[in-house]
């Protein structure tokens, strides 16, 4: 019995470790999580009686609520924290010069004159904080007339709140690295379809090609998103994950192009000459392709350092029609295109392979 508990409890746990079913099961493992914490907050507050424990709760939701990808989090934690921080501050003070003064309409003008200027620097970098600092100044100071004690306890609930949802960020993190590994094997396994539609003979403008090529533009933003979490989360640079993009993006411009550039699918002649002709390159980009989304998913990444077999210079040696050069330059360069995309991605295994 000893022996097999460890294999039970390695089966239960399966779909919480393994990184591709907490990708796909992403939501519910952040509402799960999201709403543990918030019990977990007001167990905490009403448990030692803090007054205004709500607004832990309200952090708690302000934090993590709409951000599921670990990255994210941290960096929200912080601006939340210099917003609370900044907020309170200047809060307290405008309570302390009410309860000294009683000018009603001072502590008016002065509220409005400060929010003015945390919203003149709402926009642009360092918005966020901003705008929390001049919200938290209305939470810790109403109109003014608040007790100094409730600015206090207010600001130690939004602290709490603070250190809980990071506590939480860490229990099951959903990195956003994951996201992008699994989003961009998806799209790479696409532009493998796509081409062997292209090469195969068929159609390019039917609605099972356009649904692909559809997807690929969705997949090509949901990447861009990603990639500053990435960036923070495995300590990529931006440049490379950009330079990553770039040859995507390079790869489904070329796929548009040879899809309108092909020899006319119903000259068989041509379609042959094609196929002899181009055979190593269309084996080689497939099996770049089917390679790298393969090695991105799982995280075995030693397929990734096999070299490519083409050249990878456009070389018109062979005697070929005029009318086919354009379309073995593009599919010649597109070979070598995808097998720098691979190189990078091995280049850059040993982080984003967590």
């Amino acid at each position: 019995m000893n022996l097999s508990l460890p294999l039970v409890l390695r089966r239960l746990l399966r779909p919480l470790l393994d990184p591709y079913r907490r990708y796909r099961h992403a939501k519910l493992i952040h509402a799960v999580r999201v709403s543990i914490g918030l019990l977990a907050t007001i167990l905490l507050t009403t448990g030692i009686n803090l007054p205004h424990g709500e607004w832990a709760s309200v952090t708690m939701l302000i934090v993590i609520g709409g951000l599921q990808h670990h990255g994210n989090i941290g960096k929200k934690a912080v601006e939340r924290a210099y917003g609370t921080l900044i907020g309170a501050s200047v809060g307290l003070l405008l309570v302390v010069q009410q309860a000294y003064f009683g000018q009603p309409l001072l502590t008016y003008l002065l509220m409005s004159v400060v929010c003015g200027f945390f919203s003149y620097h709402a926009i642009g970098k360092g918005g966020y904080i901003a705008l929390l600092s001049a919200i938290t100044v209305f939470i810790v100071a109403g109109h003014g007339d608040n007790p100094i004690s409730d600015g206090l306890w207010r600001t130690v609930d939004i602290l709490i709140g603070i250190v809980l949802a990071l506590a939480f960020s860490f229990a099951l993190p959903l990195y956003a690295v994951y996201s992008w590994r699994y989003n961009l094997a998806s799209a790479l396994r696409d532009c493998a379809a796509i081409y062997s539609r292209i090469i195969n003979g068929q159609s390019v403008t039917d609605d099972e090609h356009l649904k692909l090529l559809n997807r690929l533009n969705a997949a090509m933003l949901q990447l861009r998103s990603l990639m500053p979490s990435v960036s923070k989360e495995v300590r990529i640079s931006m440049t490379e994950l950009d330079a990553i993009q770039r040859h995507l993006r390079m790869c489904i411009s070329t796929l548009e192009i040879l899809g309108n550039t092909r020899p006319d699918p119903h000259d068989e002649q041509a379609m042959a000459r094609m196929q002899v002709m181009l055979k190593a390159e269309h084996r080689q980009i497939r099996v770049q392709w089917v390679g790298m989304a393969r090695a991105l998913k799982s995280g075995v990444t030693e397929r990734l350092e096999r070299p490519s077999h083409t050249s990878g210079e456009p070389t018109l040696d062979a005697p070929v029609y005029s009318a086919l050069d354009g379309y073995r330059l593009l599919t010649v360069q597109l070979a070598a295109n995808v097998d720098a995309m691979r190189q990078r991605l091995a280049k850059s295994a040993g982080r984003w392979k967590i």
